[in-house]
C-alpha cells in the first residue's frame, strides 16, 4: 500500500491550506476539455469547483453543474452575469470557451479583478494575446495558460537532463503531433463531426491553435530557446475541404538549433502521436506521449537505455508525481493535475503580493511568442520562403 504521508504529499491538506476556489466559464460535459479540467483541478484537492457558467444551453448547463457538484444558486446562464455575481467568492476563473472568444472573456475577467486560468490557445492571433496581456498588466492581475503536456513527469525529467548537460549541446530536434480526427470514420463508415468552431479557420488556422501551440511550448520548456525563422507548407486532405489539417515546418532557433515540426489531423493510425526527439552532441532523447513513462536515451558510444520513474530519474520520482509506484503508468489527467498544482502554488504567491516564480507555468509572454511563430508559418506557406519569427 502507498503510505499515508505519501498520499498527503499530493494534496493541499499536506500544508494545512484549504483548497482554492474555482469558477468555470465553459467546460460543460459535452465540451472537449471540461471534464478533463475538472478532474485534473480537483484530483489533488488543491482546488474546488464552486461556480460556473458552463454552457449557453440551459439543460447542459444544469447537468454539468449537477455532475460537478455546483449548486444551482451558483450556476449562471451567462458569463457576464457570473463575473458580477461571484465577486469576492472565488480565487480564480478557468476560461474553457472556444478559442475565438478568449480575447473578450479573459480580458473582461481580468478587468473585473479575477485571476484567470485559460485553456490554450490563449488567443487566435498575437494581437489578441497582446490585448489580453495589456488587460492583465492594467489590472495587475494573474494569468496562467494551460499547456498540460509539460506536466508529464518524464518530460520534466528530460528537461532536467538537458539543463544538466546530459545530452550535450542541442543540435536539432523533431517535434510532431499527428492525429486522425479529420479523416478517420467510425466503424459504420460515418464521417467525424468536430465542433463547428473548429471547422472555421481564421488568419491562423485552427489546427495551429489546437496542436502547434503545444509543440512550440514543449520545445521552449525543454530547451529554453526561441524560434527565429520558419519555412512551412500546409494543406487540407481530410473530410473538410478548405480546412487546414496538415502542416510541416522547418525552423531555425537560437544557438543555431534546427528543428522539424509536423502536426496533422489527417494522418490515419495516430490517435495522438505527440513525439519529441532531441539530438545533442553527447546523446539523443525521445519521448512519446502514448508511452509517457519512458524516455529513450541513445548515447554517443552506441549504447541505448530506456529511462523511467524507477530508474535514475530523481525529478520524476519525487513524491508529488508518485500517486502510485513506478510500473503503474500515470497518464494525461495526472499530468494535467501536476500543472494545476503548480498553478495553485503560483496563485498563492500572487495572493501574498509576491511575483510568482516557476519554470512550469506560463502567462501571455510565451503565448505571444508562439502565436507570432504560427503567423510566420502561415505567411511562409503563402510566400514559399523563410519568414522571420519576431520575438515579442
Amino acid at each position: 500500500m502507498t503510505p499515508p504521508d505519501l498520499v498527503l504529499s499530493h494534496t493541499a491538506l499536506a500544508s494545512g491550506q484549504p483548497p482554492l476556489r474555482l469558477g468555470f466559464i465553459g467546460g460543460a460535459l459535452d465540451s472537449a476539455v471540461g471534464y478533463a479540467h475538472h478532474t485534473a483541478a480537483t484530483m489533488d484537492r488543491c482546488w474546488t469547483v464552486d461556480a460556473g457558467a458552463f454552457s449557453l444551453h440551459s439543460e447542459q448547463n444544469a447537468a454539468t453543474a449537477a455532475a460537478y457538484g455546483v449548486p444551482a444558486s451558483r450556476t449562471h446562464s451567462d458569463w457576464r452575469a457570473m463575473l458580477q455575481a461571484e465577486q469576492g467568492k472565488l480565487d480564480a476563473l478557468v476560461v474553457l470557451t472556444p478559442t475565438p472568444t478568449h480575447a473578450e472573456v479573459v480580458s473582461a475577467a481580468l478587468g473585473a479583478g479575477y485571476p484567470v486560468i485559460c485553456e490554450k490557445a490563449l488567443a487566435t492571433t498575437s494581437a489578441e494575446a497582446r490585448q489580453i496581456e495589456a488587460a492583465r498588466n492594467a489590472a495587475k492581475g494573474f494569468l496562467a495558460v494551460t499547456y498540460n503536456y509539460s506536466g508529464y513527469p518524464m518530460v520534466r525529467q528530460l528537461r532536467h537532463m538537458i539543463r544538466d548537460g546530459k545530452l550535450g549541446r542541442i543540435l536539432h530536434f523533431q517535434a510532431e503531433m499527428p492525429q486522425e480526427g479529420f479523416i478517420r470514420t467510425d466503424p459504420q463508415g460515418n464521417k467525424p463531426k468536430p465542433q463547428a468552431w473548429r471547422l472555421k479557420d481564421g488568419s491562423v488556422p485552427t489546427i495551429h491553435l489546437d496542436l502547434a501551440v503545444h509543440l512550440h511550448h514543449l520545445i521552449h520548456t525543454l530547451t529554453g530557446l526561441s524560434p527565429l525563422e520558419v519555412v512551412a507548407d500546409q494543406t487540407s486532405q481530410g473530410w473538410f475541404p478548405g480546412v487546414i489539417d496538415d502542416v510541416m515546418c522547418l525552423a531555425r532557433y537560437q544557438q543555431d538549433v534546427r528543428g522539424h515540426i509536423w502536426f496533422s489531423k489527417s494522418s490515419l493510425g495516430h490517435r495522438n502521436g505527440l513525439r519529441l526527439r532531441l539530438y545533442g552532441s553527447k546523446a539523443a532523447a525521445e519521448w512519446f506521449q502514448m508511452a509517457p513513462e519512458e524516455v529513450l536515451i541513445s548515447h554517443a558510444d552506441g549504447h541505448r537505455e530506456i529511462l523511467d520513474r524507477a530508474g535514475d530519474a530523481p525529478l520524476a520520482a519525487q513524491a508529488r508525481y508518485t500517486r502510485f509506484k513506478a510500473g503503474h503508468p500515470a497518464g494525461f489527467i495526472e499530468a494535467f493535475a501536476n500543472l494545476y498544482r503548480d498553478i495553485a502554488g503560483c496563485l498563492r504567491q500572487h495572493q501574498r503580493g509576491e511575483a510568482w516564480q516557476t519554470e512550469d507555468v506560463y502567462d501571455a509572454r510565451l503565448a505571444i511568442e508562439g502565436l507570432t511563430m504560427l503567423e510566420a508559418m502561415v505567411k511562409s506557406a503563402t510566400s514559399r520562403q523563410w519568414e522571420p519569427t519576431s520575438r515579442p
